[in-house]
């Protein structure tokens, strides 16, 4: 994770970016069905009765439908009295992944309810050989777009830089 990080860092220092103050950016590959089942997986697992909440330690791994997020630090929170989660704080460094797009920052808040992720401090967005950086990102999963703001910078590669759009 941290050399996909070093990489997309390397990439816009060495390159031209283009600057921003905020981005809508399609994010079809991370439209998500937010009904379906949340799966969680960690070393070490402590529940809190008295508050409605789980921490997942270690290695977490949380996947829903197609996309994935870990992060070493896991907060749920659920809803009162439901039994359902109600959110996801995930904290240490988070990795989301959907499709081939791929998006790192500090920390990031899902809302399972409004089926938004909010990411924060230091986010790197790839989408192919595209990169985005910010210092937050909100994904709508239902919609497949995203906003980002705090100083975005884009690179984005032309189809001939990548080989992709040679014969």
């Amino acid at each position: 994770m941290l050399r996909l990080a070093l990489v997309g860092a390397a990439v816009i220092a060495l390159t031209a970016p283009l600057h921003a103050q905020g981005a809508q950016v399609a994010f079809g590959g991370m439209a998500q069905d937010t009904d379906a089942p949340v799966e969680v997986s960690a070393d070490q697992l402590e529940v809190n009765q008295s508050d409605g909440t789980a921490l997942y330690t270690g290695n977490v791994v949380i996947g829903q439908g197609e996309m994935r997020l870990a992060a070493p630090r896991v907060l749920v929170v659920y809803v009162e009295g439901q039994g359902r989660i109600d959110r996801l704080e995930a904290t240490g460094g988070v990795t989301l992944v959907s499709g081939e797009e791929a998006a790192e920052a500090e920390r990031a808040d899902y809302d399972i309810t409004a089926g938004t992720v909010v990411m924060s401090g230091n986010v790197l967005l790839t989408q192919g050989q595209n990169v985005l950086t910010s210092e937050r990102m909100v994904v709508d999963l239902e919609g497949g777009t995203a906003q980002m703001d705090g100083r975005v910078r884009t690179v984005i590669r032309s189809q001939d830089e990548t080989g992709q759009g040679q014969n």
